[in-house]
């Protein structure tokens, strides 16, 4: 499909075959999910397929990380190929919610690396957060435009968030999971569900009402600002907004809800939001929000996420550090 289209082929003729991530992942069947049967799949039909069907295949039946292909789909999404690694989301999902699986929380952490694109070193208010633009159906004038193969990268993200938004019921318990991780990586991914979006953040507050970690606090709160953005809510964007605002939240807390606040409203920021950032956002409390995968990937080379999170919020003419363009160097 790819070289088709260099050559000149409509994209519209390929649209619900089997070229197209969106009906392919649409169409596996349950029980070919439930049971690993891969090669139900076509994977061939995607670049890389081969290598992410391998990945999957090792992950469910590997013994040790080594050996487990634990990392392949995140690779290739971070490399900008993402049509293959859609396919692999709902068998993560699977070995995620497997209490057994002795790397659930590596595949959870990858189920929803596809969904996203485009949001590494983002901390801006008009696109933190932000899902961009609808692919048009058979069109590549998006706001996600190309992957490196040529794949349009709107139908690869669409796929992803179809097939997360299809699990929920796999995902919503792991927002009790016993490890702090399994529950931040979980609401990571519901934010990205297309459709039941009351019940998503109904769920996050349920868990935000009894959740002891300060740390998945504020994963919960960014997860219900991400959702409401998709999907305004007014009273939800109030209530986020009333906790900054709380002065017996925890700091972990008021920091996540007014950067989320700050990315659904164009409202200038308060002189009370400044003063609660400004005397919150400590380096130790940087380095504890690095453990967020919003904030860790608004990160730089030359600064943590919540600090560029506050720059680029707060005080947007702030020029950005020298050298601060690689997000896979040490933060300082």
């Amino acid at each position: 499909m790819c070289a088709a289209l260099v050559d000149g082929a409509e994209l519209s003729s390929f649209v619900g075959g089997p070229f197209d991530v969106r009906a392919v992942v649409a169409g596996i069947r349950p029980e070919a999910k439930d049971g690993f049967l891969l090669d139900e799949v076509p994977w061939e039909h995607f670049p890389q397929g081969h290598r992410v069907k391998e990945a999957v295949h090792l992950l469910h039946t590997g013994g040790s990380p080594a050996g487990t292909g634990a990392g392949v789909v995140g690779g290739m999404c971070a490399n900008d190929m993402r049509a293959a690694a859609v396919l692999a989301v709902p068998f993560l999902i699977r070995i995620a919610a497997d209490t057994r699986h002795p790397h659930r929380a590596g595949a959870l952490a990858e189920a929803s690396a596809p969904a996203r694109a485009r949001y590494f070193g983002i901390a801006s208010r008009d696109e933190l957060l932000l899902r961009r633009a609808n692919t048009p159906y058979d069109g590549l004038c998006d706001d996600y435009g190309v992957e490196v193969t040529g794949y349009p990268a709107g139908w690869s993200v669409a796929a992803a968030r179809t097939a997360i938004t299809a699990d929920t019921a796999l995902l919503q318990p792991l927002l009790d999971d016993p490890e702090p991780a399994i529950r931040i990586n979980a609401a990571y991914a519901l934010a990205t569900a297309t459709d039941h979006e009351h019940a998503i953040r109904a769920g996050f507050r349920t868990r935000l009402a009894v959740e002891p970690d300060p740390v998945v606090r504020a994963a919960l709160v960014l997860a219900t600002a991400e959702a409401t953005r998709a999907h305004p809510h007014p009273p939800t964007s109030t209530w986020i907004r009333e906790q900054w605002q709380d002065p017996t939240q925890a700091p972990e807390v008021r920091l996540a809800a007014a950067i989320g606040w700050l990315c659904l409203t164009d409202q200038p920021a308060p002189d009370d939001l400044h003063a609660t950032v400004d005397h919150l956002a400590t380096d130790e409390r940087a380095h504890a929000l690095n453990n967020l995968p919003w904030i860790a990937a608004a990160g730089s080379s030359r600064e943590t996420g919540l600090r560029r999170c506050v720059r680029k919020l707060l005080y947007p003419k702030q020029p950005d550090p020298a050298d601060c363009d690689d997000p896979w160097c040490p933060r300082h």
